[in-house]
């Protein structure tokens, strides 16, 4: 990639079958400039819970965007929880959830500026698909875009 990419939108999600029960992740990178998709994956996380998943989602979202260069992002979500948890409206009591907690903030200061938005499932479509797929085919799937 040449220049410096400024920003980005991260969308993230993360689901399990049963909870906790076979999980993924999905995440979509975008520019925030123009749209264009900079990394589409799937991450298959064995046994996990939902919410675990959709943390899963984050790291690995906000890592891809810092090897990518990015600066500034959003982070998409449509876990309340997390995003509530990440803004410090919720406190984050279970264990195993804090130190994945622990972890994204560690990577959110690789970023000069990290925003957390909540949005409709509707609109996480393609993150969620994503998820399912790596899922359904107990796999990683990436699909490097840009």
């Amino acid at each position: 990639m040449t220049g410096q990419l400024r920003a980005v939108r991260i969308y993230i999600d993360g689901g399990a079958r049963g909870n906790p029960g076979p999980a993924g992740a999905g995440i979509v990178i975008q520019s925030a400039d123009d749209g264009t998709s900079l990394f589409e994956g799937g991450l298959y996380l064995g046994e996990a819970t939902n919410n675990v998943a959709e943390y899963q989602a984050l790291l690995e979202g906000l890592s891809r965007a810092a090897e990518l260069g990015a600066r500034q992002a959003e982070v998409l979500s449509d876990s309340e929880l997390l995003v509530r948890q990440m803004t410090g409206v919720y406190r984050v009591k279970n264990a195993r959830l804090r130190k994945l907690f622990d972890s994204a903030q560690e990577l959110c200061r690789r970023f000069r500026q990290v925003r957390f938005r909540h949005i409709p499932r509707e609109r996480n479509a393609e993150a969620d698909e994503l998820a399912r797929r790596a899922i359904n085919l107990r796999r990683h799937v990436e699909d490097a875009a840009g």
